[in-house]
């Protein structure tokens, strides 16, 4: 019959659509042409590892009907394991396990029931977790996440904390109550969320979205009580460590496992080894703070007492300079050197008008007796032709020349004889 329904799908190839997108109401698949056709597209899906942490597990004869849900999402998948396979595993499996599986989707066309046929399933051992973390976090060191230089310093003094941790948890009492004891003014934004299992990844994540989008917060604490390896697996998570280190905020990583540290850790901007060590850190200690300006204002007082006493010092020490002490002094001094100097100089003047008037009377002496006018005074008298010019050669007055006489006091007219 089966086969009939095929060969008839094969001969109707003419009526048919040849796709699904090419159907309609009026020319739709038979049903059992999509099964055929789905059948055929599941059977090339290769066969796929995955892991997941085993829910459900139901042993019906020789068969074992598991539930797989993912670590991380709320996802999961029925899988058929045959006893051959079971046969294979050293331990019996059971709810809780965390295992990886070879799967193989297969459809049964009669129903159209899709089931994960398992042809190899494997217990994942604390053993296989640290290599597989170890190996994630050298991939994401090699990238850089982890390199301190990306770090963000934490505020001198966060006025609203962020706190990230588990519902009504002690990690949570512990942050508030030793931050508040420390510095009672300290704020805190809470968001309480699943710190375990499927959902924590998620609900950690978002909580992180909201807190790193305000304003008023300062920094944010991702806290936990310890736990084991398992349990603290979601801060090991690849997404969540990536959103951590692309918060704008800071980050503070109190998760209080020494033992095997979550990659959340290597991302934090600072990581504290509990909750407790991570108020600590992240406010001051108000007594320490006080005690410390104390110190502050007493040494300010100091300095400022020295520097005064310093400068005080120093204006005694230029007080006691002479000219401070008689000012009048220098002003004495330089009136006397000026009285001093002016006597000289005119003692100089005095001298030199002196000297320079005898030096003219004796000048004037030589002047008056080399005058003509003293020659003219003794009796003598200059002839001088009509021209004005002095007559030294009587060849040059002929007879009949008229001569002007100049005399000692006056002039006479004259006339040379024959």
């Amino acid at each position: 019959m089966e086969s009939g329904g095929v060969q008839g799908a094969d001969t109707g190839k003419s009526t048919l659509p040849s796709t699904a997108n090419q159907t309609t109401a009026e020319n739709p698949w038979p049903l059992r042409m999509l099964s055929q056709k789905l059948k055929m597209h599941i059977d090339r899906v290769p066969p796929t590892w995955v892991e997941g942490q085993v829910i459900e597990l139901n042993r019906r004869n020789s068969t074992t009907y598991l539930t797989l849900r993912d670590t991380d999402a709320e996802a999961s998948f029925s899988l058929v394991v045959w006893g051959s396979v079971m046969a294979r595993l050293e331990m019996p499996l059971e709810p809780g396990s965390r295992v990886v599986a070879q799967i193989k989707p297969d459809l049964y066309v009669k129903t159209g029931r899709l089931t994960m046929q398992t042809r190899d399933i494997r217990p994942v051992g604390l053993g296989d977790l640290l290599v597989r973390l170890e190996r994630l976090r050298r991939a994401l060191a090699a990238e850089g996440l982890f390199d301190p230089s990306r770090k963000q310093r934490l505020p001198l003094l966060p006025h609203r904390i962020g706190l990230i941790t588990g519902r009504d948890s002690d990690a949570m009492k512990d942050v508030i109550r030793n931050a508040s004891l420390r510095w009672p003014a300290v704020e805190f934004e809470v968001r309480e969320v699943a710190v375990q299992g499927v959902n924590a990844v998620a609900q950690v994540m978002r909580a992180l979205a909201e807190l790193d989008a305000r304003q008023d917060v300062d920094v944010i604490v991702i806290a936990r009580g310890g736990g084991s390896l398992e349990d603290l697996l979601p801060f090991s998570n690849e997404d969540l460590v990536r959103a951590v280190a692309a918060a704008a905020t800071p980050i503070v990583s109190a998760i209080g496992h020494e033992a095997d540290r979550p990659l959340l850790d290597d991302v934090a901007d600072l990581r504290a080894s509990t909750p407790t060590d991570a108020a600590k850190r992240i406010v001051p200690e108000v007594s320490e703070e006080l005690h410390r300006i104390g110190q502050a204002r007493a040494m300010l007082a100091r300095r400022v007492e020295q520097l005064v006493h310093r400068e005080t010092e120093r204006l005694a020490t230029l007080r006691s300079r002479p000219v401070m002490a008689n000012p009048a002094g220098m002003v004495e001094v330089r009136t006397d050197d000026i009285h001093r100097l002016a006597s000289r100089a005119r003692q100089a003047v005095s001298s030199a008008v002196h000297r320079d008037t005898d030096r003219i009377a004796h000048l004037k002496a030589q002047v008056r007796a080399l005058s003509p006018q003293n020659t003219l005074d003794r009796g003598y008298a200059v002839a001088q032709l009509p021209d004005g010019h002095v007559l030294r050669d009587a060849a040059d007055a002929p007879a009949g020349t008229r001569l002007r006489l100049r005399l000692a006091v006056g002039e006479v007219a004259a006339e040379t004889l024959p």
